[in-house]
């Protein structure tokens, strides 16, 4: 499992970071252009992706890799 992918402001802009990682990977003017590469990421790396508000707070999350929880039926 690669990990998980943060969308986060950045100076007015929106940056995707990976988990731990000091550097962003890339920045994007709009939050949906952010969220929609960290999906792709996500996805890829079969990990997670977390969305952060302006404040920096979680707003939503999304699993792209081994969900624990699966939904039945």
């Amino acid at each position: 499992m690669g990990k998980n992918q943060h969308v986060v402001p950045n100076n007015g802009r929106w940056s995707v970071r990976g988990a731990g990682n000091t550097r962003v990977t890339q920045t994007f003017d709009t939050q949906r252009e952010a969220i929609a590469r960290a999906r792709e990421i996500a996805i890829n790396q079969q990990s997670e992706m977390f969305i952060h508000n302006r404040q920096g707070h979680f707003r939503d999350r999304n699993s792209y890799g081994n969900d624990p929880y699966p939904p039945k039926g």
